[in-house]
């Protein structure tokens, strides 16, 4: 997969910071996804859509290991068409919506939350538009 956004904040990312992502996918594709990545080089938060089984995924990578899969079978994501994806994250949960339809709430794994310095998005997908941006805490 390539690597088509990234994005540091030396201040921490969570809570507080929403990450919308819109694009396009492509038939039979299940290439993309967001990271949420700790300065150690943890994966904070992995959220990744499998088309193959109509299911979103989240998981995290701690200490060279992958933790509990958490599944979520609320899937609006259609194969070949236009998709938009919005992570968000207050003091205790990771809140994933997709066309407008909230897929999953995953709780934090990875302490101090400040240290999640970084996100990628990675996709072999178009993408039309990827946007971070600071929310209030009051918002999702």
């Amino acid at each position: 997969m390539a690597l088509q956004f990234e994005a540091f904040c030396a201040e921490g990312l969570v809570p507080g910071w929403s990450l919308l992502v819109q694009g396009h996918t492509d038939a039979g594709e299940d290439k993309f996804e967001i990271n949420f990545l700790s300065e150690a080089g943890d994966i904070a938060f992995h959220i990744k859509p499998r088309f193959s089984s109509a299911t979103m995924v989240g998981n995290n990578f701690q200490a060279g290991r992958w933790g509990q899969e958490e599944v979520s079978s609320v899937f609006p994501l259609t194969l070949g068409e236009p998709f938009e994806m919005e992570v968000s994250s207050d003091s205790q949960h990771f809140h994933v919506h997709a066309q407008e339809h909230k897929v999953m709430q995953f709780a934090h794994r990875h302490r101090p939350l400040a240290a999640v310095t970084r996100v990628q998005v990675l996709s072999d997908h178009r993408l039309a538009q990827v946007e971070l941006a600071r929310r209030g805490l009051s918002w999702g």
